[in-house]
């Protein structure tokens, strides 16, 4: 791939938003900076991208956006937040979805390149090892990553502590009596942040005494959530009595499924989300869940991207605060005597993080 701009940042003593400024023309650069730049740019044999550099130096105010699925509330959240503060700084949006297919990232962030976005907005696969990252990186096209998780590499990202979240549900499903966890997620090769959740569920449940919980890998778009479940609860002996599942969306499935394979929730098993979408206090039982401030998120990733276009350099994670909202699909573990009378949980409305 040859020298890249933080190479020539490196080499040269200097940030990569300095040698940005130089070579695409954005920003005023002293004299003697500007020597030394250059003359790592000579010594390394920095080329720089010229979609790269076009984009730079175009005034569109048009802002990319690249998210995971256009069905799910939670981007939908996010795509608000971004719009209203890109909306304030006069930004116009372009967005599209990859429908958690990694591979289609490099086309769909080429075809916003191409017309000429001034910066990226977007979630990735997984933000430590992503191809369409290192690209961005390379041609020093300014972005800020929105729920990916923060990375030894310090790529800009605004996000929630998944890990932490994760924990936080295998403890209280713990304290509420459940021996017996499972965590249902879409297919963790698509979401770091899934699989956060899971690392945070799974460390939790064994630091408590209990053996690791079984994780029940599903696809996010093609879900047959009845399918998936009835092995995992053929056998009531030893099923789960709490399921965590990796988003709110497939939660909603599960209930449903479990329903149709004759289990009531949460009288037989409990169920938590993650993302807090609205929906989830209007079902029957409503939802317990993890949630996210996803408008915010939006707002601020925002602020971060215009923040970098103005030369600024990037922070390299931003961590909102979380909160569990204990809804009714979340109650005590089934007692011994199967006749005994099940208590949903209920909760008194508030968030705690």
């Amino acid at each position: 791939m040859g020298a890249t701009i933080r190479d020539v940042a490196r080499d040269a003593g200097v940030s990569v938003a300095t040698v940005s400024r130089l070579i695409n023309r954005t920003g005023r650069v002293r004299d003697d900076t500007a020597r030394r730049v250059q003359a790592a740019i000579d010594r390394l044999g920095f080329r720089p991208n010229a979609i790269g550099r076009t984009l730079s130096t175009a005034r569109t105010r048009t802002l990319g956006v690249v998210i995971p699925s256009l069905s799910n509330p939670v981007f939908a959240e996010a795509v608000a937040g971004i719009t209203t503060e890109a909306k304030a700084q006069g930004y116009t949006l372009m967005f599209t979805s990859t429908e958690y297919a990694s591979a289609e990232e490099q086309p769909l962030v080429g075809a916003l390149l191409d017309y000429q976005v001034e910066g990226l907005i977007l979630t990735v696969a997984d933000a430590a090892d992503s191809p369409v990252l290192d690209r961005l990186d390379h041609d020093a096209v300014p972005y800020v990553l929105i729920y990916n998780q923060p990375t030894e590499r310090g790529r800009p990202t605004v996000t929630v502590d998944n890990v932490t979240a994760g924990r936080e549900v295998a403890g209280m499903l713990v304290d509420l009596g459940h021996e017996r966890l499972a965590m249902v997620s879409g297919r963790l090769a698509a979401s770091d942040r899934a699989r956060a959740r899971r690392d945070g569920f799974v460390a939790e449940a064994t630091a408590r005494g209990l053996p690791p919980p079984r994780v029940l890998e599903v696809d996010f778009v093609d879900l047959d959530a009845d399918a998936a479940l009835a092995p995992l609860i053929a056998d009531r002996a030893t099923a789960p009595t709490a399921l965590f599942c990796s988003n709110d969306l497939l939660a909603i499935s599960v209930i449903g499924a479990l329903g149709r394979l004759g289990l009531g929730v949460p009288g037989d098993v409990s169920v938590i989300g993650f993302d807090g979408i609205a929906v989830g206090a209007q079902l029957h039982p409503t939802l317990a869940t993890v949630t996210q401030p996803s408008r915010e998120m939006g707002r601020v990733a925002t602020t971060r991207l215009l923040a970098r276009l103005a030369g600024e350099e990037a922070a390299a994670a931003t961590l909102l605060p979380h909160g569990l909202r204990l809804g009714e699909s979340a109650g005590p573990a089934a007692k011994p005597c199967p006749a005994a009378p099940q208590t949903p949980f209920h909760h008194n409305g508030r968030s705690a993080s």
